[in-house]
């Protein structure tokens, strides 16, 4: 085999896991495959020969790439971002297929992922790549050009930040989240204000980001009575709902004459809704794959 062969095989083999991790570091799927497709084209044009496990070859490469996007992501933005949900993840009530379930690995919620989002560069690369994918300190060290005693800080500040978003679990019956969302759009179509609040955590969080193209729809609400007003004033009655996982967790995917007009993701725990993750950027809807919802 030679080394062109060699390297071939092994990124097509670690593909799938080199876009779980710029997914993670990115929130975006166009920019993670960008990153993917970066990564490969410097690793074709570099020595291999010092490569002895190419897994973690290619990892660290994927990952260097990530944090020079989330720097310039940082350089660029002059003005707050506002509202920004990440990419979700949409696959079928019946499950999901094994890239779907690498994207998916360690509960990687959209919640988490708005988490991540607040995090430096250098947080976020070393709680990702630690905390997600076991790299040990002194490999990550180098790639933030610190320590492995900084690396090491640097994951425990982004970890007290996650724990700090007291982010919920969701219940683990998906017929049972299934159960509570019908009842959430039920109440919705019905114009019924109690009945939205009685499926809603007094404590529940509603992100909406409808990108530059809906700013009208870029919100945050805290709280049940604000939510369900919320709900019930953009509530379209001619919009078709697909249910879906989305994040692995309940969902659906909105439609109005066919086109895709938001996708929804809950999380459900307790028996109550305590978060609620909108994607309505037209621009970005039109880059997911809904086909997976095909019959």
């Amino acid at each position: 085999m030679t080394e062109s062969d060699w390297l071939t095989e092994g990124f097509e083999k670690n593909r799938t896991r080199l876009r779980a991790v710029a997914y993670r570091m990115l929130g975006s799927f166009a920019e993670a495959d960008d990153a993917v497709q970066e990564a490969w084209l410097r690793a074709s044009r570099s020595d291999t020969g010092a490569a002895d496990n190419v897994a973690a070859w290619l990892t660290t490469i994927v990952a260097r790439v990530c944090l020079n996007v989330l720097r310039s992501r940082r350089t660029r933005r002059e003005e707050p971002m506002g509202v920004h949900v990440p990419d979700p993840v949409i696959s079928r009530l019946d499950g999901t297929n094994p890239e779907e379930e690498a994207l998916l690995a360690d509960s990687v919620g959209l919640a988490l992922l708005v988490v991540l989002e607040t995090l430096t560069p250098a947080e976020r690369l070393a709680f990702v790549l630690h905390d997600m994918f076991d790299l040990p300190f002194d490999e990550i060290a180098p790639m933030v050009g610190r320590s492995p005693a900084t690396a090491r800080q640097l994951a425990s500040r982004a970890r007290r930040r996650v724990r700090g978003a007291d982010l919920h679990t969701p219940d683990p019956d998906v017929a049972r989240q299934r159960e509570v969302v019908d009842a959430f759009y039920a109440a919705a179509r019905g114009g019924d204000l109690d009945a939205l609040v009685a499926v809603l955590d007094p404590d529940v969080v509603l992100r909406s980001d409808g990108g530059t193209a809906r700013p009208d729809a870029s919100v945050v609400v805290h709280g049940a009575a604000g939510v369900a007003r919320q709900v019930l004033r953009f509530h379209q009655p001619s919009a078709v709902a697909r249910p879906a996982l989305v994040n692995g967790a309940v969902g659906v995917v909105l439609t109005m004459g066919g086109q895709p007009f938001a996708v929804i993701g809950f999380t459900v725990s307790r028996g109550k809704i305590v978060g609620i993750d909108a994607v309505a950027d037209p621009e970005r809807l039109l880059r997911l794959d809904l086909a997976v919802l095909d019959d």
